[in-house]
């Protein structure tokens, strides 16, 4: 059975992007060859990516013209997208969908036995929190405080019990947690 999995890279202080959207400075602090490493190796075991509209967006508009081991697997992945306003979704190997995102993501579920990770994509993931789909959580924590932007789990979210899976410190200063449900 496929597990759908949760990446995101975070502040010490909870937020995933700044005040506006792709305001992501503090990426920078925490990369490094044990992310690139981590990042390859997740690639490996994906079978799709998963996106909102506006990471979707994002992600296209940088990886469809980048080059190197991680862009090629960026654009050869199928990839789904979830909006109901886009047109198209016309990056490489894209797959729009506009309605039942959940329902869709446990149909995929149980069709496969390689991974789907979520990119950013916070509303999203918040429809799949409050759904109970995530199978596992993999959180960058970037040595940042950024005192302010859009925090990744925003009041109201259904309370989730998790495991603790594995820990990685990384040498930038970040570290990388994994949970399960």
């Amino acid at each position: 059975m496929r597990k759908l999995i949760m990446w995101n890279i975070i502040t010490l202080d909870g937020y995933f992007e700044g005040n506006e959207n792709w305001n992501l400075p503090f990426h920078e602090v925490v990369w490094g060859e044990e992310l690139e490493k981590m990042s390859i190796e997740q690639l490996h075991s994906a079978d799709y990516l998963v996106f909102g509209r506006v990471t979707w967006e994002g992600m296209a508009a940088y990886w469809a013209n980048e080059e190197g081991e991680i862009a090629e697997f960026m654009n050869k992945i199928p990839k789904l997208v979830f909006s109901k306003t886009l047109k198209t979704a016309d990056w490489n190997n894209s797959t729009l969908i506009k309605e039942n995102a959940s329902a869709e993501i446990q149909k995929l579920k149980t069709r496969g036995d390689g991974d789907m990770y979520v990119f950013g994509s916070a509303n999203l993931s918040e429809t799949f929190i409050n759904d109970n789909l995530f199978d596992e959580y993999r959180i960058g924590i970037a040595p940042v405080i950024l005192g302010s932007g859009r925090p990744l789990f925003r009041q109201g979210l259904a309370s989730v019990n998790l495991s603790l899976v594995s820990t990685q410190p990384l040498s930038t200063g970040g570290v990388v947690l994994k949970y399960a449900r």
